[in-house]
């Protein structure tokens, strides 16, 4: 099973090598902006060829602003751009996929606005690498929050074109705070994408359905380690940890004892 961490793309395959991580998770740039992806240092083909050279496998993260659901022009006709232009970096420094959130629409709009606005987005991309969807911790009119929601969405993009290249991004820490069921969630999920590509291993702060995206340390937080562990192997897809930064060693190390 291959485990690894989000780094800084500054130095992400130094920081990998150190962590003795398979993979590794960037953003390219500030994750917060709509300005168009940045790659650091020397750009695509040194990143990418140091990926390689080191044996570590990339994935980015999109930008968190993101959000195709929405029914607003300025949000998602930008969404649309800046998810298209991040595959295309992706695409340059050789990564495995591009993960972004789900998105919602607002609370006096009907889901399914959102679930359309995502298939004529899908249906419109350049899918160079895969593109995993996020479940999501809270929002009730998310497009990736509850099994209900998330069923919604995968309806309607059956047909697309581009649907092969649409994965799913199960966040342990997310699913929690949604009130899912971490003992029957990957099972539940599965039946309803028939996959699941990446697995983002974060414990929570908080208390089960509370809806807070809050990551823990593993082990430090409200998600039982068995529990855990046995979805992890349920799941039996890349592991990426987003919890703080100083824990990855240990934290990979105990997944790595743990997993076998």
């Amino acid at each position: 099973m291959l485990i690894g961490a989000h780094v800084d793309a500054n130095s992400a395959i130094a920081q990998a090598v150190a962590l003795g991580a398979d993979i590794a998770q960037v953003t390219l740039g500030d994750p917060q902006s709509w300005k168009k992806p940045a790659i650091p240092g020397d750009g695509a083909a040194s990143l990418g060829v140091q990926a390689t050279d080191a044996g570590v496998g990339l994935y980015v993260h999109a930008a968190y602003v993101i959000n195709v659901a929405s029914t607003n022009n300025r949000i998602r006709i930008p969404s649309r751009k800046l998810l298209q232009q991040t595959i295309d970096a992706a695409a340059g420094i050789g990564a495995r996929g591009v993960i972004v959130h789900g998105g919602h629409v607002t609370a006096d709009e009907e889901q399914q606005q959102g679930y359309d606005n995502w298939r004529k987005c899908v249906d419109g991309l350049d899918v160079k690498v895969p593109v995993l969807i996020e479940n999501t911790a809270g929002g009730k009119k998310a497009m990736m929050r509850y099994l209900d929601s998330i069923r919604g969405l995968w309806t309607t993009l059956e047909g697309s074109a581009n649907l092969d290249g649409i994965g799913l991004c199960l966040d342990t820490c997310h699913a929690h705070a949604a009130g899912l069921d971490l003992t029957t969630v990957v099972g539940d999920v599965r039946a309803i994408t028939g996959r699941i590509d990446l697995v983002h291993c974060n414990d929570s702060r908080d208390a089960p359905g509370s809806g807070r995206d809050r990551h823990a340390p593993l082990r430090d937080g409200q998600l039982n380690p068995e529990v855990l562990i046995a979805l992890l192997r349920d799941a039996d897809a890349p592991v990426m940890l987003e919890t703080p930064p100083e824990n990855h060693a240990e934290e990979i190390a105990w997944l790595r004892e743990q997993l076998g």
